[in-house]
């Protein structure tokens, strides 16, 4: 998807200079959680996982630190693909938040949060990555501008033949 040119080239390089820092943080962030997967976070991720995921603890962290590196290398790199790259960050978020939930109702202590307030804190920011990967790539807006192209287009009257 392509992103409709509006204003002048000052104010879109003003509006993406916060959006590129977001989009930089969040790839950083997401490659570190991937390296702490992989390694020194380990076993504190696979206390995340829920026991009713079929698949072994330790093999799903391995994959979902695989997954964050390679999803924070795009976003600190992919600067063309941006829109893409932020859906499937969204979606990534939104996959990995029944983790969260389960870590939430069993009461599993890791990362330092130890109790409800501090489990339910963090189940309120998960939506937050969500919209941080969708703002930070330009992802809501370029959706946004589709849709307006699509309404435009089921508007126009339709020549009889």
């Amino acid at each position: 998807m392509t992103l409709p040119e509006t204003g002048n080239a000052a104010s879109r390089s003003r509006r993406s200079l916060p959006r590129l820092l977001g989009r930089l943080a969040l790839g950083a962030a997401l490659l570190l959680a991937g390296i702490s997967h992989l390694t020194f976070n380990r076993e504190a991720f696979q206390a995340q996982v829920p026991a009713w995921v079929l698949l072994d603890a330790d093999l799903v962290v391995v994959l979902s630190g695989i997954a964050e590196i390679i999803l924070g290398t795009a976003l600190l790199t992919l600067h063309r693909w941006r829109v893409l790259v932020g859906w499937v960050v969204a979606a990534f978020f939104v996959a990995i938040f029944p983790g969260n939930v389960s870590q939430f109702v069993t009461a599993t202590d890791s990362f330092g949060l130890n109790s409800d307030l501090s489990r339910g804190i963090r189940l309120a920011f998960q939506p937050l990555l969500v919209l941080w990967a969708l703002w930070a790539t330009d992802a809501w807006r370029a959706w946004r501008a589709w849709r307006a192209r699509r309404s435009r287009v089921a508007a126009r009257p339709q020549s009889h033949r």
